[in-house]
């Protein structure tokens, strides 16, 4: 089992930049597809970026693109998530996810990942 752990949460504002990381441990990431969801309060599990094993396919739905970047660094088992120009709306807690595969055809959801992380808050101010 993988032990996944978010770093970089943060308070800032409107227009504002923001790096979240995610460390793993207890299983190699490098053969797997990794992603990043988050959750607002009262709202379900939102899909954000996820990246293939290699890096090769990037997926974001349209709410993100062009302002949220999905990186990974398998030498240092950790998965990286630029957030640029970042809305009120992008106010939520983020979670890391390790992929059961090592990409997916289509955009993945949830169940495309057995194991998550525990969390950061990202809270942007209007």
């Amino acid at each position: 089992q993988v032990q996944l752990v978010e770093s970089g949460e943060g308070l800032v504002q409107a227009g504002g930049s923001l790096k979240l990381s995610c460390s793993a441990s207890g299983r190699t990431l490098s053969i797997y597809g990794m992603g990043w969801f988050r959750q607002a309060p009262g709202k379900e599990r939102e899909f954000v970026a996820a990246i293939s094993w290699n890096g090769g396919r990037l997926y974001y739905p349209n709410s993100v693109k062009g302002r949220f970047t999905i990186s990974r660094d398998n030498a240092k088992n950790t998965v990286y998530l630029q957030m640029n120009t970042l809305k009120p709306e992008d106010t939520a807690v983020y979670y890391c996810a390790a992929g059961r595969s090592a990409y997916w055809i289509g955009q993945p959801d949830f169940t495309d990942f057995d194991s998550w992380g525990q969390g950061t808050q990202v809270t942007v101010s209007s």
